[in-house]
C-alpha cells in the first residue's frame, strides 16, 4: 500500500485549505490546519477582508464619499483582496514551478485580477473572499472526517502502571516492554496488547469492534489496546510493543486507506487535469473570438464574461467532495467495526452480486466442543485420547483446542518423534513408537485403512483415528451456527445477492448448516485447491464475487475474489494483512452492512458529480452568454463545493 503524508495533502491536487489561512505553509494539509490552529484563527483572514470590503462598499455607496475613487479605491479594495488572495497566488506560483500550469489557484488568480483590471473591484474581492471561506470550511470538513475516526479509536492513555517486584510505577506507554506486567484500573483504557493474568475480567471493546456490550476475558485471553477495563482492577502481561499493537495497525490502515483509489475517484482526478486546460482555452476564446463576429465588440465586456467562465469552471466541488465522500464511507464503516483497505473496495462491494462464504468461523462460531467419543472396546480409551492430544498439541485449530480442553493440557510424556500435517486430510504422527493417524475419512482412505462407513453420515465434524494402520475409533465435535447468521443471509438475499458455502468440512455438515440458513448452493469435502476450482467456476458465471473467510487459510480464494472479506476477530493478524475488508468482531451481520455502506457511499458520490456538472454547466452557459455575473459564478464554484461537502459528510452521521 502506498503511504501518503496526510489524507488532505494527497487529495487536494487542485484545492488547498491552509493556503488561504497560512501563507507560510509548504504543503496542502487540511488536517493540520484545523488541528493546530483554533477555528477563529482559520477564519481571521476572511473576517478581516470582509470588514475592509464592507467599509469600502459603505464609503462608496452609502456615504457616497467623493474622495473614494481612483487610487484610493484601488488601494482600499486591493488591501482586502491581498489579505485573502495573496496565499492563493502564492500557491498558484508554487504549482507553476512544479509544472502544474492549470491549477485552481491560477484560475482564481486570473479571474479576480482580471476583475480588478476592468474596474470591478468589489466583485474581485468578493470572489476571492468567498473562495477563501469555502476553503476553510472544506479544511474543517476533511479534518472532522479524519479526526472523528482517530478520536473514536485512539484514546489510549499516555501512561501505564507497571508492576515490578510488587512495586507500582507510572511509565510512558510507549516505553513499556514485552513481558512487562501492567495494572489495569477500573474504567481505564488499555494502552498495549497483552494477555490477561487474572482469572476473569470484563472489557468494553467498542473502539475495536463497534459493539458496546461487555466482553468477558479469562486468564490467558488476549487483551487489546483500545479496550476498557470495566469492573475490577486487573493485571496483564504485555505481548506486543506499543507501535505494533492491533490498534496501531488499524489506525495506520485508516490513515492510508485513501491510497487505494476508487475508479470514480481516479476518473475525476484524470478528468480535472484534462478539463482545466480546456476551460482556460475556452475562456481565451470567449474573450477574443467575438471580435471576429460581433460588430460592437467591447473588450472589457467579453473579458468579464471570460473571467466569470473561469471562476465557474473550477473543479473544486469534484476534487474535494468525492474523496471526502469515500473517506466518509470508510469512517462510517470503521465506527461499526468494519475496516476497508481503500475506497476502491467500497465501490467494488457496492457492485457485489454473489457472496461465497467459508463455514467454520464465518457461518459458525468456530468454538468446538466434543460431543461423542467412540473407541474400540479392546483399546485403552484414555491412552488413545492422550496420543491424539499429543499429536494436536502444537495446533491452534479450534478442533485441537476442543481436544485439549477435554483431555487436559498436560498429557503423559510420550516420545514424539514425528508430526506431519497432510493438507485437507489431518495429521500423521509417530508417538511412543506407534504411528497415529487423526483426521477425516479421506486420511484413512489415503493410507488404505478400512473403517465403519456409517461415520460418513454423522452430521457432526468427525475425527477418525487409526493406530499402527488399524482403525481405532472416532471423535465427534460440534460447532454452533452463529445466532446472527440466518438474519445476515436473509439481508444479503434482500439485496439480491446470491450466497454459496465452500468448506473443507464433510458434506453432511455443510448441508446441515446451509439448509438451516436457507442457502441452496453449498459444497463440502473440499481441499484448498478444490475451493479455488469451485470459486473460479462461480466467478465465471457472475460479474462480481466476494469471498468471506479467515483471511489466511483461504488466501488463494481471497486473492481471486473481487473483494476479500476476512472475519478477522480480535486476534487475527493474518486477516488484517491479506483481506480487502476486515470484520473485526466476526459478526456476519456486518457483511450486508458493509455492502449497504458501499452502496450508500457510491450513491452520495454520484449525487455530488451530478450536482456539480448540472449547476456548473448551466451557469457556464449563462456566463458565456453574458447573463450570469460574478455572484452566480461564486455560487457555481464555492456554493456547489459546500453543498457537495455537506452531502458527503452526511454518511458519517447515518446509522446502518
Amino acid at each position: 500500500m502506498k503511504h501518503t503524508h496526510t489524507y488532505a495533502a494527497e487529495e487536494s491536487a487542485c484545492c488547498c485549505s491552509e493556503s488561504t489561512t497560512s501563507p507560510s505553509t509548504t504543503e496542502h494539509n487540511h488536517t493540520n490546519a484545523s488541528k493546530v490552529l483554533p477555528k477563529w484563527k482559520l477564519f481571521f483572514r476572511p473576517i478581516l477582508a470582509f470588514v475592509i470590503l464592507c467599509s469600502a462598499l459603505a464609503t462608496e455607496h452609502l456615504f457616497k464619499a467623493n474622495w473614494f475613487e481612483g487610487r484610493i479605491a484601488l488601494l482600499w479594495y486591493g488591501l482586502a483582496y491581498l489579505i485573502v488572495g495573496f496565499p492563493v497566488m502564492k500557491d498558484a506560483w508554487k504549482s507553476i514551478k512544479k509544472g502544474d500550469f492549470f491549477s485552481e489557484f491560477l484560475l482564481m488568480s486570473i479571474a479576480t485580477l482580471g476583475a480588478f483590471a476592468i474596474g470591478e473591484y468589489p466583485e474581485g474581492v468578493a470572489v476571492m473572499l468567498f473562495y477563501s471561506v469555502g476553503e476553510v470550511l472544506q479544511s474543517l470538513a476533511v479534518s472532522r472526517a479524519k479526526l472523528n475516526i482517530k478520536t473514536l479509536l485512539d484514546q489510549r492513555p499516555e501512561t501505564v502502571t507497571r508492576i515490578e517486584n510488587n512495586v507500582q510505577t507510572s511509565i510512558n506507554a510507549a516505553e513499556a516492554c514485552i513481558d512487562d506486567i501492567l495494572l489495569l484500573k477500573p474504567g481505564e483504557k488499555v494502552a498495549l496488547d497483552g494477555e490477561l493474568m487474572d482469572e476473569k475480567a470484563s472489557f468494553n471493546t467498542a473502539a475495536l469492534t463497534g459493539e458496546s456490550k461487555p466482553s468477558t476475558k479469562r486468564k490467558g485471553d488476549s487483551v487489546l489496546a483500545g479496550m476498557i477495563n470495566l469492573e475490577t482492577a486487573s493485571t496483564m502481561r504485555v505481548t506486543t510493543a506499543y507501535k505494533d499493537s492491533k490498534l496501531s495497525k488499524i489506525l495506520d490502515l485508516i490513515q492510508h486507506a485513501s491510497a487505494q483509489k476508487a475508479p470514480t475517484e481516479l476518473f475525476i482526478r484524470k478528468f480535472a487535469k484534462i478539463y482545466t486546460p480546456i476551460v482556460v482555452g475556452l475562456a481565451v476564446l470567449i474573450c477574443l473570438a467575438p471580435a471576429l463576429f460581433v460588430s460592437h465588440y467591447v473588450f472589457s465586456e467579453w473579458l468579464y464574461r471570460a473571467l466569470i467562465f473561469l471562476v465557474i469552471s473550477c473543479p473544486c466541488a469534484l476534487v474535494i467532495s468525492i474523496p471526502l465522500g469515500y473517506f466518509g464511507g470508510i469512517g462510517a464503516a470503521s465506527k461499526n467495526g468494519i475496516l476497508f483497505k481503500g475506497s476502491n473496495y467500497l465501490d467494488s462491494l457496492a457492485n457485489i452480486r454473489h457472496v461465497v462464504l467459508d463455514k467454520t468461523g464465518t457461518l459458525t462460531q468456530g468454538v468446538f466442543s466434543i460431543q461423542d467419543i467412540q473407541i474400540k472396546k479392546e483399546l485403552d480409551k484414555e491412552y488413545i485420547l492422550h496420543l491424539v492430544n499429543m499429536a494436536e498439541s502444537n495446533s491452534t485449530h479450534p478442533i485441537a483446542t476442543a481436544i485439549r480442553e477435554y483431555v487436559g493440557q498436560e498429557a503423559p510424556s510420550y516420545s514424539v518423534t514425528h508430526i506431519e500435517e497432510i493438507a485437507g486430510h489431518g495429521l500423521r504422527a509417530l508417538i511412543d513408537g506407534r504411528q497415529l493417524l487423526v483426521g477425516n475419512t479421506k486420511l484413512l482412505d489415503k493410507f488404505g485403512i478400512s473403517y465403519d462407513t456409517e461415520i460418513k453420515d454423522i452430521v457432526y465434524t468427525t475425527m477418525a483415528i487409526a493406530v499402527d494402520n488399524e482403525y481405532a475409533g472416532y471423535i465427534t465435535i460440534a460447532d454452533q451456527i452463529k445466532p446472527e447468521a440466518k438474519e445476515a443471509i436473509q439481508a444479503l438475499k434482500s439485496h439480491h445477492i446470491d450466497c454459496t458455502v465452500l468448506s473443507g468440512d464433510k458434506n453432511a455438515i455443510v448441508r446441515h448448516v446451509a439448509e438451516s440458513l436457507g442457502i441452496t448452493n453449498y459444497f463440502g469435502d473440499l481441499l484448498p485447491e478444490d475451493k479455488v476450482t469451485k470459486f473460479k467456476a462461480i466467478k465465471q458465471s457472475t460479474t462480481s464475487v466476494a469471498f468471506v473467510g479467515d483471511g489466511f487459510n483461504d488466501a488463494p480464494v481471497l486473492a481471486l475474489s473481487d473483494v476479500g472479506i476476512a472475519m478477522g476477530g480480535l486476534g487475527s493478524d493474518a486477516s488484517i494483512q491479506t483481506a480487502d475488508v476486515v470484520i473485526q468482531d466476526d459478526n456476519i451481520a456486518k457483511i450486508p452492512m458493509a455492502i449497504k455502506i458501499g452502496r450508500e457511499t457510491k450513491k452520495i458520490v454520484w449525487q455530488n458529480i451530478t450536482l456539480a456538472f448540472i449547476v456548473k454547466g448551466a451557469v457556464l452557459l449563462l456566463g458565456a452568454g453574458g447573463i450570469a455575473t460574478m455572484w452566480e459564478a461564486v455560487f457555481a464554484d464555492v456554493g456547489v463545493s459546500l453543498l457537495a461537502i455537506l452531502n458527503a459528510i452526511r454518511i458519517q452521521r447515518k446509522v446502518f
